[in-house]
C-alpha cells in the first residue's frame, strides 16, 4: 500500500498554506470521513462546523487539512499535523483525485451500439448498452452505460455523462392547427457540449429546434435535470438535481441553479446569479442577484414578505 506524505499534499496546493505540527514521520494511505479515520487516514475539517475543535480532538487521523478557524492547541502539535489552507475541501478534493481515483479507461464496450458515421476519439470511453448516433465524441470523454446519444450531438474533451442520460431527443414544440389539434414543430437542430462538462444520471437535454442547444465549458449538471430545446448554458455554471429549464432559457456564466427550480422558457439568468431551491422563475434574473420563492423574487424582497406573513399570523 502506497504511503503519501505531507509534501505530496503541498505539491497540489495552489496558494498560501501553513503547517502546524511536525510532518516528519507522518503519512497517509487512505482517505476517510473525519469521524471514521484511522491513524493512516487523511481527513479534512469544514470551517463552518460548530464542533470542528471537538472533531480535531476525537479524530484518529494524524494529518488534517483545515482552515484558520480551527484553533489547534499545543497539545496537538506532536501527534497531529495540520495543513492550514483557504479552501480545505478543494485541497482535499485534489488529493483524492490525484492519488486515490482510478484512471479512466478508454474504448467501446462490446454491447454498445455505434452508428457507422459516428466520430469517437480513440481516447474516449463508451459504456455498456449505450447508443451513439451520427455524433462526435471528444478525447477523454467518458459516457457510462445505458445512455442514448442521438444524431448531430457534438461532445468535447473531458466530458463525463452518467448512466441513463438522453441527449438529443425532440423538444416539446407544438402548434394548434385549424382543427385545434396539436402539430409537432420539427426539431432539426443539435446539441453542442463543450470541454470539461459533467452531466449526471437520468438527465435529458433536448436538441435545438433549428439551431443548437449549447452547454459551455466547465458547466456541471446534476442528476434528473431537464434542459429544453435551444437553451444556452454558459461557462462554469452549476445546475442541480430536478431542475427544469424551459425552451430557449439562457443561463450566463458562473451561475447557480439550486435543486428543483423551474425556469420559464425564453428567460435569462444573469452572470453569477443564484436561483434558490424550489424557485419558480417567471421573470429574468439580473446578474449577481439571488432570487427564490414561488413566483421567484429577489432574496431581500422574499425575506420581507416572509417576515410580514409571520407577523400577520401572530
Amino acid at each position: 500500500m502506497k504511503k503519501y506524505e505531507v509534501k505530496d499534499i503541498i505539491d497540489l496546493i495552489k496558494g498560501n498554506y501553513n503547517i502546524i505540527g511536525k510532518p516528519e514521520g507522518k503519512y497517509f494511505t487512505n482517505v476517510k470521513p473525519v469521524t471514521e479515520a484511522d491513524i493512516d487516514s487523511l481527513v479534512w475539517i469544514k470551517g463552518s462546523k460548530n464542533n470542528k475543535n471537538e472533531l480535531l480532538q476525537q479524530t484518529k487521523a494524524s494529518i488534517i487539512i483545515c482552515d484558520t478557524t480551527l484553533a489547534a492547541g499545543e497539545e496537538y502539535k506532536e501527534k497531529k499535523c495540520l495543513i492550514v489552507v483557504d479552501n480545505p475541501k478543494l485541497v482535499f478534493t485534489r488529493v483524492v483525485e490525484n492519488y486515490f481515483v482510478s484512471k479512466k479507461k478508454s474504448g467501446i464496450h462490446p454491447t454498445a451500439v455505434i452508428d457507422p458515421e459516428a466520430e469517437i476519439h480513440p481516447g474516449a470511453f463508451i459504456g455498456p448498452f449505450t447508443y451513439i448516433g451520427k455524433s462526435k465524441i471528444g478525447e477523454n470523454s467518458y459516457i457510462y452505460g445505458n445512455c442514448f446519444i442521438y444524431d448531430n450531438i457534438t461532445i468535447g474533451k473531458n466530458v463525463t455523462i452518467h448512466a441513463g442520460t438522453v441527449l438529443g431527443a425532440d423538444g416539446f414544440g407544438y402548434s394548434r392547427n385549424e382543427k385545434y389539434e396539436l402539430e409537432k414543430f420539427p426539431h432539426v437542430g443539435g446539441i453542442i457540449i463543450e470541454d470539461n462538462v459533467d452531466i449526471g444520471s437520468n438527465t435529458s437535454i433536448d436538441r435545438g429546434a433549428l439551431g443548437n442547444t449549447v452547454i459551455k465549458e466547465g458547466t456541471k449538471i446534476d442528476n434528473l435535470v431537464h434542459i429544453g430545446h435551444n437553451c444556452l448554458i454558459g461557462r462554469h455554471c452549476a445546475i442541480i438535481a430536478n431542475t427544469m429549464l424551459g425552451g430557449s432559457v439562457e443561463i450566463k456564466d458562473y451561475s447557480y441553479v439550486a435543486p428543483s427550480a423551474s425556469i420559464l422558457n425564453q428567460l435569462t439568468i444573469g452572470e453569477r446569479a443564484t436561483v434558490g431551491m424550489g424557485a419558480v422563475v417567471t421573470k429574468d434574473v439580473p446578474s449577481g442577484e439571488t432570487w427564490t420563492g414561488v413566483p421567484a423574487k429577489p432574496l431581500k424582497e422574499f425575506a420581507d414578505i416572509q417576515f410580514a406573513l409571520k407577523k400577520l399570523i401572530k
